[in-house]
């Protein structure tokens, strides 16, 4: 087997030799996607469990400690600034293989450098937290940049797992059907709902740092009432996040029923649409889940969570969504 190695030509080695870079930058890749999601994970771990002070008011260190005494949550806390601090140097050494390995792909350098600049602010903001206290307003903020963080990443995987497809000649992204375009109002729709999925998300954050879950109990109504009659801030902050959340899932039903009707020859439009669209009525239903469960604390852990994972997965699909309406514009108007 050795001898039929170095029996191979010049070409041949060289070839191997490109197949194992290609598929080490693919698994690093994917590496960095997947732990930015756990991250997120790991910082709604830190809000659910009340481990934010677990380390107390020391960083990097915890209690002044490189490997701190065991409680539950210091262990929380140190586990996720590890965790964080591992992503970090992922995202890093992604940077720098795109620029390396994917010089012609505008669109990649871009999902990466919006990466590392996301993942360096949130990280910032957490130290600064840790330090010193910040409101729920920044708070939210933290959870807000860690998504975005999440899309880069996420956005840099499937372009590279996508390699294998023509790049379009200017750079920005695969190349598509130049015969095939969709409608301004629909791609101004799905630009839309990604500026507005990521307020609900944060309004979301939002609900979760003031504790007002249980400011509306009962689902789908609140306190009972279609419209509670009595109010207080927590009462109004959850029931804006309902109604909001409401508006979001008529148009992403929207936009999923019309990309699949009108665009689903383009197989990335359709398979986003239908993404999108079975995401949103799974974050419904979480949701629904999570204002039954306050009482419940094991019940609304894990529905919380999921509640996360299911809206992180659904604002990553609709950058996606909003990059291929963006492409499918651009082409046929050139």
């Amino acid at each position: 087997m050795v001898l039929n190695v170095y029996s191979y030509g010049y070409e041949d080695r060289n070839k191997v030799t490109s197949m194992k870079k290609g598929k080490f930058f693919r698994m690093l890749i994917l590496a960095t996607a997947i732990g930015m999601f756990l991250v997120l994970l790991g910082g709604i771990t830190v809000t659910k469990t009340g481990s934010g002070m677990g380390c107390g008011d020391h960083w990097p260190l915890c209690n002044g400690k490189f490997v701190p005494a065991y409680t539950l949550s210091s262990m929380i806390e140190y586990s996720h600034r590890v965790v964080s601090g591992i992503v970090g140097l992922l995202v890093v050494a992604s940077v720098i293989a795109v620029w390396r390995w994917m010089n012609q792909r505008k669109d990649a350098k871009l999902y990466a450098a919006t990466a590392l600049f996301f993942t360096i602010v949130q990280a910032l903001l957490g130290a600064a937290a840790v330090k010193w206290e910040q409101s729920s307003v920044v708070m939210a903020l933290h959870f807000g940049f860690s998504l975005l963080a999440f899309a880069g990443t996420l956005l840099l995987a499937i372009t590279v797992l996508r390699m294998q497809q023509p790049a379009h000649p200017d750079g920005w992204g695969e190349k598509l059907d130049r015969t095939f375009h969709v409608s301004r109002r629909f791609r101004n729709a799905v630009w839309f709902s990604l500026i507005y999925c990521y307020v609900v998300v944060y309004l979301g954050a939002f609900v979760r740092h003031t504790e007002s879950m249980a400011g509306c109990e009962g689902w789908p109504l609140c306190n009972g009432e279609v419209i509670p009659q009595e109010w207080n801030d927590g009462t109004s902050i959850a029931f804006i996040h309902r109604v909001a959340a409401l508006l979001l899932f008529v148009l992403i039903a929207w936009i999923g029923h019309v990309g699949y009707r009108r665009y689903g020859k383009v197989t990335p439009v359709r398979v986003a649409c239908l993404a999108a669209a079975l995401l949103i009525t799974l974050q419904v239903l979480t949701g629904g889940i999570v204002a039954l469960s306050l009482h419940h604390d094991q019940i609304y852990f894990f529905a919380s969570m999921l509640h996360t994972i299911i809206v992180s997965g659904l604002f990553g699909v609709i950058c996606y969504l909003s990059i291929l309406v963006g492409r499918l514009g651009r082409q046929s108007s050139s």
